[in-house]
């Protein structure tokens, strides 16, 4: 079992940076595979980018070039560098690990990109 708690987030001005961290207390996280989810205001959630476990990446395409998903699994840490930030990427952002029947959340950090 895993659990997870992100950190990071905040109010930032659009065209500014913000990086969420997510630690993992647990087992075998280098096993799972890791996602940065977002829920905007009466959206639903959607997945913005996935490290799996042999480091392979994907990403929304809205956030192409400007997020990167990175992993540490001596930290058991996945990281979500956000730049060039845009008024639409304001959300709650989560946390996922999983590995087929094992799924598991963060209690997720808010995300605001305001002027």
């Amino acid at each position: 079992q895993l659990q997870l708690m992100e950190s990071g987030g905040g109010l930032v001005q659009p065209g500014g940076s913000l990086r969420l961290s997510c630690a993992a207390s647990g087992s075998l996280f280098s096993v799972y595979a890791m996602a940065w989810y977002r829920q905007a205001p009466g959206k639903q959630r959607e997945l913005v980018a996935v490290i799996r476990a042999g480091g392979s990446t994907m990403y929304l395409d809205s956030v192409k070039g400007r997020f990167t998903i990175s992993r540490n699994n001596a930290d058991n840490t996945v990281d979500l560098q956000m730049n060039s930030l845009k008024p639409e990427d304001t959300a709650v952002y989560y946390c996922n690990a999983d590995n087929g029947p094992y799924n598991y959340w963060g209690q997720g950090t808010q995300v605001t990109v305001s002027s």
